[in-house]
């Protein structure tokens, strides 16, 4: 089972010194892939719920620097050369289309085809509204957003006419490595798991418990039948609560392809090597 790691772009993770350390070390002890969330603004008072806590508030201060995730992963493409990269979560229905495709398809070639797209719908009303973008409707939104990204990886001249994006016969280069990025969307929710089966290719459960993780695989795997896909074609990422090493085996009997480490680095960069190996050696990765 691959390990992954989820602890560079917010605050301390977002020290260049740091970033680097983390990185370097994590590819060279066998982590399978650096993670790295998105949130444009943040407000110190909301009225939107975070729906990975059971207070309703996420834990990360407001005032926290927060790096745009494709532009660390594009300086990641440039520090390591192994390990898999990944947006977990961008938040593609507050975006362009268009301009996302570019920028993806842009990280995946100078890392040499190694991104997975995460994206999800988002949960701070706040948020859209800085950005002026309809805060109602972004899971119908982000669905199409994901079919104009394919099109414009896939295809030489591309065309799209839908509810939110129109073009007609226009070329965006440079094309993915294998013209397709691995698009893995986020949430646990019943909808979020429905768009799962409807278009995906994976899913990324966040802040689960080993209790709750195998009643959401069921019904995932439930949406995959209504659709006539098979489940077993999905990648599978799953950032825990409480697990351990000692999980392993019961994960990999689910299906789960990575457990994500979300994790906070400690502020010194110098630190950071010896912090990495630590959780290494817990977590028994081996290159």
């Amino acid at each position: 089972m691959r390990i992954g790691l989820h602890a560079l772009g917010i605050g301390a993770g977002a020290d260049p010194l740091v970033i680097s350390a983390v990185a370097g070390t994590a590819e060279h002890c066998g982590f399978a892939t650096l993670w790295a969330g998105e949130h444009v603004v943040m407000v110190d008072r909301t009225d939107s719920t975070y729906p990975y806590a059971d207070d309703g508030r996420i834990a990360v201060p407001s005032a926290a620097d927060w790096l745009d995730p494709l532009d660390l992963l594009a300086f990641l493409s440039a520090t390591t050369s192994t390990i898999r990269l990944a947006t977990g979560v961008l938040l593609l229905p507050e975006h362009n289309p268009v301009v996302v495709a570019k920028r993806a398809a842009t990280v995946d070639v100078l890392s040499g085809g190694r991104l997975t797209l995460g994206i999800g719908i988002g949960w701070s009303a706040e948020e859209f509204a800085a950005l002026g973008v309809p805060f109602h409707g972004r899971g119908t939104r982000a669905e199409e957003y994901i079919d104009v990204l394919r099109a414009l990886w896939r295809d030489d001249v591309a065309s799209h006419t839908g509810s939110h994006v129109q073009f007609d016969r226009v070329r965006s280069y440079p094309k993915p490595i294998r013209r397709v990025i691995p698009v893995v969307l986020g949430g646990n929710s019943d909808g979020a798991l429905e768009r799962v089966a409807r278009c995906a290719d994976g899913w990324y459960g966040f802040n689960l418990s080993l209790e709750t993780l195998p009643e959401r695989l069921g019904f995932l795997r439930s949406a995959c039948l209504e659709r006539g896909r098979p489940a077993s074609g999905l990648d599978i990422a799953v950032a825990l609560i409480g697990a351990s090493a000692t999980d392993l085996p019961e994960l990999e009997a689910l299906g789960v392809s990575e457990i994500v480490l979300v994790e906070a680095p400690p502020p010194d960069g110098r630190d950071a090597a010896d912090w990495v190996e630590g959780l290494a050696r817990t977590w028994r990765v081996t290159a």
